[in-house]
């Protein structure tokens, strides 16, 4: 059993390996076009959101997050109602460089599912999904400083 996460673990770092090698040359590295892609899916979002999102704890996303600002990629606004909240944004030249992110998560999804039926893909999907659900909870478990118990 425990063969699957090292299965899914070793996908995930062959994918993220791939990315921040191609992506180099727009200056993105060690995960930064995540958070630039999901601030271009979702526009004005918050930080929280963002972290929680990425499932990365808030110093993380946050010095993401200044490294694409200083790049010129993302910008920070004043949330209209609550002076206090910063909503996240693409700048122009983010959301030009989104596109080829895109078509390069659409790319590794066909070479990842190629031999694939729908019917195997929407159940892997459904299994996946599940999986991260139960993950989820000792996610939030540990990032409130509680422990899990073996």
């Amino acid at each position: 059993m425990k063969e699957i996460l090292r299965e899914i673990g070793m996908i995930a770092r062959c994918l993220e390996s791939i990315s921040n090698i191609e992506f180099k040359e727009l200056g993105l590295s060690k995960g930064q076009y995540l958070y630039l892609v999901r601030i271009c899916e979702n526009h004005g979002i918050i930080q929280d959101k963002l972290a929680e999102m990425i499932k990365v704890d808030r110093t993380t996303a946050s010095r993401a997050i200044k490294k694409l600002e200083a790049q010129g990629l993302i910008k920070k606004r004043n949330d209209p109602d609550n002076k206090k909240i910063k909503r996240l944004y693409p700048t122009e030249k983010g959301a030009e460089i989104y596109p080829f992110l895109n078509r390069e998560d659409e790319h590794s999804n066909k070479v990842a599912l190629s031999g694939f039926s729908q019917e195997e893909i929407d159940l892997i999907y459904h299994l996946i999904r599940r999986m991260r659900k139960n993950v989820e909870i000792d996610w939030e478990l540990v990032k409130k400083g509680k422990k899990r118990e073996y």
